[in-house]
């Protein structure tokens, strides 16, 4: 049975997780959209750039964040002066940590499953008389739903899983930037830490396994939809 500090542990890391992917579920259709629609030569450098943060060390990606977020970074600079607080070290560096590295699979997922919609279908739509925006919400998303939430899935595991930019940007502060990978990091280090692994890992392991399981049932059912 999980302690009551792990079931913290636990709780902090989906919390994180969950409100990663709702940050970048809009972003993410957008650029999804746009990669798999857009015709220009500079598509690949958007792509490349919106992949980055995936091939990216973790923790170069933490300190590419730092420095724009801490407080001596341009936007952390403008957030104290505006909030009076800061990001880096709070819950917050943990979801826009979290975000920044599942936002390519979440990307990658949704590009796919808009280049799996038949443009003549957005054709007949837009000769009849609706509007680009119209098409989108009434005929290419739906189709394309699928994609998006298995992108969604995808994100909120990886997001589970993120280590190197959260420890960077975030810290290591029990109860507010803690999740599971730092907690078994910490662990790992403390005397007689070991029971608290193993349970930690446990959990984590069913968690990121449930994730993706749901996204492949997400992807079969996309593919019988193109059927």
């Amino acid at each position: 049975m999980l302690t009551d500090a792990e079931i913290e542990i636990v709780r902090l890391s989906a919390i994180v997780a969950g409100w990663s992917v709702l940050a970048s579920v809009i972003p993410g259709i957008l650029l999804g959209w746009l990669l798999a629609r857009w015709n220009s030569p500079l598509r690949g450098l958007l792509q490349g750039g919106v992949m980055l943060p995936l091939v990216l060390p973790p923790v170069v990606t933490g300190f590419l964040l730092l420095a724009l977020l801490g407080r001596s970074g341009p936007l952390g600079r403008a957030w104290e002066a505006v909030t009076g607080g800061q990001i880096a070290y709070t819950t917050g560096a943990c979801v826009i940590a979290a975000a920044t590295v599942g936002f390519p699979l979440m990307v990658e997922s949704i590009r796919l499953s808009i280049v799996s919609v038949d443009p003549k279908l957005e054709m007949v739509s837009r000769s009849l008389g609706r509007g680009r925006l119209a098409t989108f919400l009434r005929v290419t998303l739906p189709l394309a739903l699928p994609g998006v939430l298995a992108g969604a899935v995808l994100s909120f595991a990886r997001a589970l899983g993120e280590f190197g930019a959260t420890i960077v940007l975030a810290g290591n502060i029990e109860g507010e930037t803690r999740t599971i990978p730092v907690a078994v990091y910490t662990l790992m280090n403390t005397r007689d830490g070991e029971s608290a692994v193993l349970r930690l890992v446990a959990v984590s392991v069913a968690m990121s396994l449930a994730a993706l399981l749901a996204a492949g049932w997400l992807a079969r059912r996309r593919r019988k939809g193109q059927a």
